[in-house]
């Protein structure tokens, strides 16, 4: 892992746990000096099916990095873990403890978006690094983005971009919303205001619901849609609240003959729990891991279920890239301090499991893509078919909108 820049051979000896001879010999055979913290908080408790199989990721990014020599000349690389609470008040206390009572260098993930702006606000102020993760609320580094503040997945902007260009030339013009009411489910939804009218001229919002998140009333909730009669329906719901919405969805017939896009429902953690109930047809944004065939990538889902005894979930993935960007900053930087380390942020380039990620300057962006594909069943249990990787670089906000926003 010479110079600085977190490469693909680095992180398959990472994933496998091999370093090879020449790998070892740039830094030595395991990360000496005082250990970089990262102070890492996330929703591990409320939202475990993710967050859970992305801590366990970064671990095992982390101690491949480490057998490896390291980041910053030598130094092992430590993710300091806490829960976040699941709200913003308890988020910012946990923050602050990271940073003061444990040292840490700099701030990374959080899940839910409210708890994301709120971590942001605090990073602002403190003048901390904050990598937010998982939040994909456009607010983050859109009319709310500061300059500490960075995200490394897909934003909803981008992500329902990917799907209603998937639905570009159908016919479908009347549309239902359905949405958790809190920022992540209200952005995604004004996103698909927006873009839907470009791949279907013509396209109206016939029908909103937006239910509390983690309390549906499924029956209430597609009684509605079903009212409105719509010809699709974007679905933003996920988590428990998916799996109440399809099952009563499926009993009342509500997708049958309709087209649905549905944010997220590809992605295992939220596919596994379906089961046999999960509709066919839907167009999604998920992680089919299963059928990845490339070769670093399908060394670290194999890494993965050897150590785990477990399959990868999209947060797997989403931990071991968000371990190998920042070793590939710290290593940039060659420093813990903020201002350093975000200078060494703008359009820094990593080769990762899922090829090159840039975390671009404008809007402190990350382009990690997804994948886009139809559900289908198969046995007992749904997954993902006609699959591809929509690069997120082709899905990002124009520069010109991101300066307007951001009063660049």
């Amino acid at each position: 892992m010479a110079g600085t820049s977190f490469t693909r051979r680095t992180a398959l000896a990472a994933g496998s746990g091999i370093a090879t001879a020449a790998l070892i010999g740039a830094r030595g055979s395991a990360a000496q000096g005082a250990p970089v913290k990262v102070g890492e908080l996330n929703s591990y408790s409320r939202m475990a099916a993710f967050s859970v199989p992305y801590r366990n990721a970064i671990q095992l990014a982390v101690d491949g990095i480490n057998r490896a020599g390291g980041v910053m000349g030598g130094r092992p690389l430590e993710f300091v873990f806490r829960d976040d609470g699941s709200t913003p008040g308890d988020a910012v206390r946990v923050a602050e403890d990271l940073l003061t009572r444990e040292g840490c260098a700099f701030l990374a993930g959080t899940f839910l978006s409210n708890v994301g702006l709120a971590v942001a606000d605090l990073a602002n102020q403190r003048k901390k690094l904050f990598l937010a993760t998982e939040p994909l609320t456009d607010a983050l580094t859109m009319a709310q983005g500061n300059r500490y503040t960075w995200r490394l997945r897909p934003s909803t902007f981008m992500q329902t971009r990917m799907l209603t260009e998937a639905a570009r030339g159908r016919t479908t013009r009347r549309w239902a919303i359905v949405a958790p009411n809190y920022e992540y489910g209200q952005s995604a939804a004004a996103n698909f205001k927006r873009l839907i009218t470009a791949s279907i001229p013509g396209a109206e919002i016939v029908a909103e619901q937006y239910p509390a998140l983690g309390r549906v009333d499924a029956g209430a909730t597609v009684g509605a849609l079903a009212q409105a009669r719509p010809d699709g329906i974007f679905n933003v719901l996920f988590g428990p609240d998916l799996t109440a919405f399809v099952r009563e969805g499926n009993t009342r017939g509500l997708f049958e003959r309709r087209f649905v896009l549905s944010l997220l429902t590809g992605e295992p953690e939220y596919m596994i729990p379906l089961g046999d109930e999960t509709p066919e047809g839907w167009i999604v944004t998920g992680y089919p891991w299963e059928q990845i065939t490339d070769g670093t990538h399908k060394a670290f889902i194999d890494a993965y279920r050897a150590r785990f005894n477990d399959t990868p979930r999209k947060g797997s993935l989403l931990g071991y890239v968000t371990a190998q960007v920042v070793a590939n900053l710290l290593n940039k930087a060659n420093s813990i301090d903020s201002e350093v380390l975000v200078e060494a942020f703008k359009d820094l380039r990593t080769d990762t499991v899922v090829g090159n990620v840039t975390m671009r300057a404008i809007d402190q962006q990350g382009t990690m893509g997804t994948w886009v594909g139809e559900t289908v069943l198969r046995g007992r249990q749904g997954a993902m078919r006609n699959i591809r990787y929509a690069d997120g670089a082709d899905f990002m906000f124009p520069e010109a909108e991101v300066r307007a926003a951001r009063r660049v």
